[in-house]
């Protein structure tokens, strides 16, 4: 087993901070090399770091054998490069959502699979300590069978944060909005935790962002295969930015929950995370008295963190090197990815139709961007 992969990024928006910092903590990289199309922005950013800068994805996992690229582009362009990295020989890590169409998912797999290479995406609220913690009680049958789950997530972006990049609230640069760029962490979890979806039906809107095209809030019904159902309501509209959370009802009666976000929504290179994620809700039998312990052992953990964002992307970059190494799957895989997208393009169908839309979901090629026009 090799002791250091070379590894980049592509792209230098503000998420690609948080990635490069983890490229050069861990033991088993060796951060190499940034890539963006812009020469000037790959130049200065690689000059930060002390790495070689690029403006051609292939020329730069050729010539200088990188083993892994993180992609940090804007949603809609995570195809062509990933593309370009898997055919030159590199696995590829991908920054939320996996993309903003199923057209670019299944391309993404397809190179995956040809090439031989891994691929994964982003979702370090697995590495939660409250959110494993959920999913350790589920694997162990502590709420029996999961039969209702629920999405809450209520937040607010302000029209600074829109100007903030151009690509940001339109559908060409962002691929949509409150679904495609806040909630893919939830919507996750969701389905970490239910199993396969079978059935969805959503409604999305734009209630109080005038200035932006897309959807600020959404709402959704899902069945799933097994006969469990979830809700999902996912918001940017509710003033000053309240929670994240999901929680999960077993056939026992039993409930378990995980609140990702507190106080206000993290925005990478722009905020801080405001409250440490913990577990607000616990009724499994014998261990309703832990919940105040473990509410204070986390919040005192995060809280201890220098940079709590960073250590948790950290864990999952850990994680994937060591995918990549010990030749296994990443905890979040391309297919996981995939997922994701095909939740929330279920939402926009949904609601061009005004009807349920059923899995698993394909391409469609009628020119309205999966429902969003």
């Amino acid at each position: 087993m090799a002791e250091k992969l070379k590894t980049a990024v592509v792209g230098v928006g503000k998420v690609t901070d948080l990635h490069s910092a983890a490229l050069v903590n861990l033991e088993e990289s060796e951060f190499t090399a940034v890539c963006s199309r812009s020469k000037d922005k790959a130049g200065d950013y690689a000059a930060r770091f002390g790495v070689k800068a690029y403006t051609d994805v292939a020329e730069m996992v050729s010539t200088e054998r990188i083993d892994i690229v993180i992609i940090c582009t804007p949603h809609p362009n995570h195809k062509l490069p990933a593309l370009a990295a898997l055919e030159a020989g590199a696995h590829v890590l991908i920054e939320k959502p996996f993309a903003s169409s199923l057209e670019d998912c299944d391309a993404m797999l397809e190179a995956s699979r040809k090439h031989g290479k891994e691929i994964g995406v982003v979702g370090q609220r697995r590495w939660y300590l409250p959110s494993r913690r959920v999913k350790d009680a589920i694997d162990a049958g502590k709420i029996g069978k999961p039969v209702f789950g629920t999405v809450n997530m209520l937040g607010w972006r302000e029209k600074w944060y829109y100007d903030s990049d151009p690509w940001r609230g339109t559908w060409e640069g962002e691929g949509g909005g409150v679904l495609v760029n806040q909630a893919p962490h939830q919507l996750d979890l969701i389905q970490w935790y239910m199993g396969e979806i079978d059935e969805l039906y959503g409604q999305w809107s734009n209630l109080n962002h005038p200035y932006i095209e897309v959807e600020d809030t959404a709402n959704a019904i899902l069945k799933f295969k097994n006969g469990a159902v979830a809700n999902i309501i996912v918001t940017n509209s509710q003033k000053p930015g309240i929670f994240g959370k999901v929680q999960i009802h077993g056939e026992n009666g039993a409930s378990v929950g995980v609140q990702t976000e507190g106080g206000a929504m993290f925005i990478a290179g722009m905020t801080s995370i405001l409250e440490p994620p913990v577990n607000d809700l616990w009724t499994v039998p014998g261990e309703e008295g832990m919940l105040g312990k473990w509410i204070k052992e986390d919040s005192e953990f995060f809280n201890s963190l220098k940079d709590p964002q960073g250590y948790f992307i950290e864990r999952q970059i850990e994680d994937f090197l060591h995918a990549v190494m010990e030749g296994r799957e990443p905890l979040i895989t391309g297919e996981d990815g995939r997922v994701t997208v095909e939740i929330f393009t279920a939402i926009y169908r949904s609601t061009r139709d005004n009807k349920p839309v059923k899995w698993p979901l394909v391409p469609e090629k009628r020119g309205d961007f999966d429902g969003r026009l």
